[in-house]
């Protein structure tokens, strides 16, 4: 029988877009205020009540960068465990329907080669979203 009690740690569910353009792939860097700070990711936020994915993801990008996206087909979910929380990534493969990228939230933003995607410091969740990335794409944008 298991005594631990059930896990109060929270679970947040976040879509996150892999925006691929002239054969790169942007990621960004979260800035020195934000959980996490200097590491890489997807841009992307937190799913809001009775929204979906896609929807969140339009909302979050247009907020975070300024863009509008194409949100194109769906990379396979995945959960990662941090200490104090849990985080379940959603993430698509997008490109920029309109707008000039602004960053509101993030201290930088790089296109790389999908082959150098490995080269980055990636806050853990996203780490499986780029090797899921670069296996269903064969490392090509």
């Amino acid at each position: 029988m298991d005594n631990n009690p059930p896990s109060t740690k929270k679970h947040i569910h976040v879509t996150c877009a892999i925006i691929e353009r002239e054969g790169r792939v942007l990621a960004a860097q979260r800035s020195a205020v934000m959980n996490m700070p200097h590491k890489w990711e997807f841009p992307g936020g937190k799913i809001d009540p009775g929204e979906t994915a896609e929807e969140c993801l339009r909302r979050e990008l247009l907020e975070e960068i300024g863009i509008q996206a194409r949100i194109g087909r769906s990379l396979p979910a995945s959960t990662h465990q941090y200490p104090t929380f849990t985080i379940t990534l959603y993430p698509f493969v997008c490109t920029i329907e309109e707008g000039e990228i602004v960053l509101h939230e993030h201290a930088a933003l790089l296109w790389l080669l999908p082959s150098q995607l490995h080269t980055l410091d990636w806050a853990e969740a996203d780490i499986p979203v780029v090797t899921a990335y670069m296996s269903t794409n064969g490392g090509t944008a």
